[in-house]
């Protein structure tokens, strides 16, 4: 009752603020920096708003407004000023990035406003907390990615879901003819992955029949992605908890989300506890077995672990294949050598897990279409005390400090002046006595799209023997091309990256190339 008895007071005071807000926008829109201008200065900043408006104008292109800016900066730093004095400090210094995630790792944790923003949807879970429970969970979760368990994954889960479900969903495509979206799919397949390698479940995602429970939560989840997102960009931090608080909104939206998304996951949670409560000797190599055996049989606690797994195996790499298809068909060159490394004869005896860690051409293709196109474009920590960067940037205790994996592989300071070209050999060199390939990487400052230092994303290998195996599964048989001629997708990002209204394409049969 005290709630609707404040509205109408709280109505008087917010309706006349928005009316000028919305003038305000109205003139940043109308006003903002396009790509076409030729020297790119840091938005105005207004009393109170900061440049929020103009942010706000920029949103759907966020990633694409921040890279203009920082093209623009001598040292590949700049500050905006966000709502009532807050500022957000954003890098794409190699040296910076460094300081931040190694040197100075304790100085810079997830904090508060990250924490705050993303409680509801991920809750405790390893994306989305510090300290002793972090450490907890990235070492318990670390056993999953061993050799052995690496291994496991390729030649069993992936290669189960690869022959059973998406090459033959791709067959009946191109019999029938029809259009499919490869982004959806690409997710079904890593939803399927990530649940058996992980929880030992497998949601038959991919299946043919699509069934309705997965479906729905799917389709929560994702827009729990989308709207928990949207948190971070409002023009006051302040205003999602007043929606909250009346349950109106988007913020009644995320609530029926997440709570579709926390059920699905606490079904998994439950299952496993079962599981293990009936059959003493059950194996325990998933990662959820592990986790309850461990002793933490908080439902809560598994449950965010449980959802934060799901985020990063299910769009991560369904995302960077994605933009990697794309790419392959606007190359025929590349895809042309692709081809060559997978066709190749392959010695007697040799399995899928040694014949993708040899896909060396591959690889580095796929380092290239993710420094152009990363899985999670930005990542943001909060200063818990006064420093200074390297490159002399000053930051204060509680100031939001980002570095831009999609804005540094855009710099021509870091790639040279064809850092725009889709080009795998600047990741390679060839070996004078074999005339091989040679994989030559990039360290993980400068190429920070699995983060680095402690941090560092457990899951890299893993993802980079699925895309292979993917890529090699599908290019071997099939050419994927976009259904409509001309295409040309949109990049967006929520909490990871994403195509903007999917990625139709057309399935052709490579008959007897």
């Amino acid at each position: 009752m005290l709630q609707l008895e404040l509205l109408p007071y709280l109505l008087l005071f917010i309706l006349p603020f928005f009316f000028f807000v919305k003038t305000c926008f109205t003139y940043a829109t109308n006003h903002k920096n396009s790509s076409s201008s030729s020297a790119i200065k840091l938005p105005r900043s207004y009393p109170l708003l900061g440049s929020t408006l103009t942010i706000s104008a920029n949103r759907d292109r966020f990633n694409q407004w921040v890279t203009e800016l920082l093209h623009n900066s001598e040292n590949g730093t700049i500050i905006l000023e966000r709502s009532l004095g807050h500022r957000q400090l954003i890098t794409t210094n190699p040296l910076n990035v460094q300081h931040i995630l190694k040197t100075q790792f304790s100085l810079y944790p997830k904090g508060c406003f990250s924490q705050e923003n993303l409680s509801d949807f991920l809750g405790s879970g390893i994306f989305n907390i510090d300290g002793e429970s972090w450490k907890f969970q990235r070492q318990i979760s670390s056993h999953a990615f061993n050799t052995k368990s690496l291994r496991k994954f390729v030649e069993t889960v992936v290669e189960d879901e690869l022959s059973d479900r998406l090459l033959p969903l791709l067959l009946t495509t191109t019999t029938q003819k029809s259009v499919l979206d490869l982004q959806d799919i690409l997710q079904r397949f890593a939803f399927d992955n990530i649940c058996k390698i992980a929880f030992g479940f497998d949601p038959k995602y991919l299946s043919p029949s699509f069934p309705q429970p997965e479906t729905e939560f799917a389709v929560a989840f994702e827009e729990a992605t989308l709207l928990t997102s949207k948190r971070f960009g409002a023009i006051f931090p302040g205003i999602w908890k007043v929606k909250r608080a009346f349950d109106i909104g988007s913020e009644k939206q995320l609530r029926i989300a997440t709570s579709k998304v926390r059920e699905f996951a606490r079904s998994i949670v439950r299952e496993k506890k079962r599981e293990l409560e009936e059959k003493s000797s059950i194996e325990t190599e998933d990662l959820l077995s592990r986790i309850l055996n461990s002793g933490h049989l908080d439902e809560s606690f598994v449950t965010d672990m449980v959802i934060s797994f799901i985020l990063a195996g299910r769009d991560t790499t369904s995302a960077a294949l994605t933009w990697f298809f794309w790419l392959i068909f606007r190359n025929p060159r590349i895809e042309n050598e692709i081809l060559k490394e997978i066709i190749k004869e392959k010695p007697e005896g040799v399995d899928h897990f040694d014949e993708v860690k040899d896909m060396v051409y591959t690889h580095a293709a796929l380092c290239e279409s993710m420094r152009l196109y990363p899985p999670v474009p930005s990542d943001g920590k909060e200063a818990a005390s006064d420093d200074v960067l390297p490159d002399g940037s000053v930051v204060k205790k509680g100031m939001q400090v980002s570095y831009h994996p999609y804005a540094m592989g855009r710099m021509e300071s870091l790639w040279g002046k064809d850092w725009a070209e889709f080009r795998p050999e600047r990741w390679l060199d060839k070996v004078e006595i074999t005339g091989k390939w040679r994989f030559v990487g990039r360290d993980s400052y400068t190429y920070a799209v699995f983060q680095a230092g402690p941090r560092i994303c457990l899951g890299k290998e893993m993802a980079f023997l699925q895309m292979k195996r993917v890529v090699a599964g599908v290019l071997r048989q099939y050419r994927v091309v976009p259904a409509e001629n001309g295409f040309e997708p949109v990049f967006i990002s929520y909490l990871t990256a994403k195509m903007k209204g999917g990625f139709p394409v057309r399935i052709e049969a490579r008959g007897g190339e």
